[in-house]
């Protein structure tokens, strides 16, 4: 199906940041943007808590909310660029009584707490490097990325000490040191609470170099074992460019970025990137609730919404008009990250929150949001849009030898997506993998190991992992292109697409579906999708499909297809 492009008004083209494309690419340089941020006084040097916190604290906006934040009973705490500066340098300086050296790593197992922003900001004020876990995570995955980073300080609350760490402590020898929120130590861990108390309010952040590793990012494992890919502080650069271009941020916003902050997209976009534009962000403690969250859509008075698909699609099951209950004119601009977006649901947006959601697409290694649907520019649903000025985006195809071809503008096929070295936020390394960061690059290309297409106004849409294409009578099939007309059908919530061995073909193209309530998975039905595939996908339709109660997902909510494939008894990879 074509979906037709959702036209943006002069007033909202005339608002944006970003207003005129071509133009902006055009005299784009990241050395002109580098002067919009302040550098550590003295020095010169890069350090994101200084571009994210310090320098408004010492400016005109000390008083300007940094953070709001909602507990689990909606009550608000609001907390400024100058409280917030504090807080984080009695972190910093209580790492430093510790006698944690700069570079070590310090972990977070926390929620969407105050504490997070604290312990992020103090510990990269302090030069360690920052690695965030997901809350949800067990035991085991949680002692893998522990000891996977030579984790040497922890900072979780009692509860999850007691839950996750202290089981597994003794089997990661470089943990040194817990610290538990809350006023009241716990064996084993000292409470965070009156160490911060003791600590001094005032500290100055070492210069470093601008490469110096911030952040250790464990990848989801979608596609193989977690990775930990390290950034630098000068990711901050293109983190507080994108805020300004792919999220559309003005001092006056209210920024809510709802993904979980234990991933490279919350810590990225809710504690990061807003507050290097001083805008406010909004932290609203507890998981996915769809009443609740447009009621802090409404009752916040958000402006600017980042989420995740998952989200999208359990409000989308409320239909398509505006909630009667919930305010939401506020709301200027909506973006979704974590896994490609279907047409529908940018059409549903604009139905249903008054205006179109904005798919955006980048990865833990890119560091920054790199492709974008723009606020200032119509969005055409099913694409991901342009990339940002700075990057350089193209299609490639890899040959035999490791080398890789350009695909021209007028080749209209999917390519690998790549990326041109290096901008700012480009990660530096995979942690102890020297040698897997270094077949991530080829002639020049950072290769991302995504299967995409480009239109001929440069507007990429996506295809696959190039680990997950089908090869089948002699077609190549990317799942989520068989998945988003799948979805598209009136009877059909989830798709999830892989390939099994088949005889004759190679490969068949295997579906399975999850059902809007109200339809039933019976012969009839799954005779009509395969039908309806085959109408609109010709050689790529499915040639089997099969009903699912429900569809394995990861934390961010993309399909895991290894796990489908496994069930297959496929071997992923």
């Amino acid at each position: 199906m074509n979906w037709p492009v959702i036209r943006k008004s002069e007033a909202v083209r005339a608002a944006a940041n970003l207003r005129d494309y071509a133009r902006t690419v055009a005299g784009f340089s990241w050395e002109a943007e580098l002067l919009a941020l302040s550098a550590l006084p003295g020095s010169g040097a890069l350090n994101i808590a200084h571009e994210a916190v310090d320098r408004y604290a010492t400016g005109p906006r000390w008083n300007h909310p940094a953070l709001r934040w909602l507990d689990r009973y909606d009550t608000v705490r609001e907390y400024t660029f100058a409280e917030l500066s504090e807080l984080s340098n009695r972190f910093a300086d209580l790492l430093g009584r510790l006698d944690v050296p700069r570079g070590e790593r310090v972990y977070t197992l926390l929620g969407r707490t105050p504490e997070l922003y604290v312990a992020v900001f103090g510990a990269l004020k302090a030069g360690c490097v920052l690695s965030p876990l997901f809350t949800a995570y067990g035991p085991e995955p949680l002692r893998d990325r522990l000891s996977l980073g030579e984790a040497g300080v922890l900072v979780t609350t009692p509860e999850l000490y007691r839950g996750k760490i202290a089981a597994i402590r003794d089997s990661v020898p470089s943990l040194r040191r817990v610290l538990v929120t809350g006023e009241t130590p716990v064996p084993g861990a000292l409470a965070l609470g009156p160490a911060l108390e003791k600590s001094s309010p005032h500290y100055e952040i070492e210069p470093g170099e601008p490469g110096d590793p911030a952040f250790l990012h464990f990848t989801s494992g979608t596609t193989g074992p977690a990775k930990g890919v390290l950034q630098a502080h000068e990711a901050v650069l293109a983190q507080y460019v994108s805020a300004r271009y792919a999220l559309d941020l003005h001092p006056s916003d209210l920024l809510w970025c709802s993904a979980d902050p234990g991933g490279v997209t919350g810590l990225t976009y809710a504690v990061v990137a807003p507050l290097t534009a001083g805008v406010t962000t909004l932290s609203v403690e507890g998981g996915f609730d769809a009443g609740r969250w447009l009621s802090v859509l409404s009752g916040q008075r958000v402006t600017v919404w980042y989420t995740e698909p998952a989200a999208l699609r359990t409000l989308m099951r409320r239909g398509a008009e505006p909630p009667a209950e919930h305010d939401l004119s506020a709301l200027r601009f909506v973006a979704s990250t974590g896994e490609p977006l279907p047409p529908e649901t940018v059409v549903w947006g604009q139905d249903a929150l008054g205006c179109a959601v904005h798919d955006t697409w980048w990865q833990t290694e890119t560091g920054a949001i790199t492709i974008a649907n723009f606020a200032g520019e119509d969005v055409r649903p099913g694409s991901m849009g342009r990339a940002l000025p700075g990057i350089t985006a193209g299609l490639v195809e890899r040959g035999e030898d490791g080398k890789v071809r350009e695909l021209t503008a007028g080749e209209h096929q999917a390519g690998e997506l790549a990326l041109r070295r290096s901008w700012p936020s480009m990660f530096r390394g995979y942690w102890r993998d020297p040698g897997r960061y270094d077949e991530s690059f080829s002639d020049g290309w950072y290769l991302t190991g995504d299967l995409a297409r480009r239109d001929d106004d440069g507007y990429y849409s996506y295809v696959g992992r190039t680990d997950e294409v089908i090869s089948a009578r002699g077609y190549r099939v990317g799942p989520f292109e068989v998945e988003s007309v799948l979805v598209s059908h009136p009877a059909v919530r989830e798709a999830g697409v892989i390939g099994v061995p088949d005889p004759v073909d190679g490969e068949r193209v295997k579906a399975f579906v999850t059902l809007h309530a109200g339809y039933e998975p019976d012969e009839e039905l799954r005779l009509e999708l395969l039908a309806f595939g085959r109408r609109a996908l010709g050689a790529l339709a499915p040639a089997e499909l099969v009903f699912e109660d429900s569809l394995p997902r990861t934390r961010t909510g993309k399909v895991l297809r290894r796990v489908l494939k496994a069930g297959e008894g496929v071997e992923d990879g």
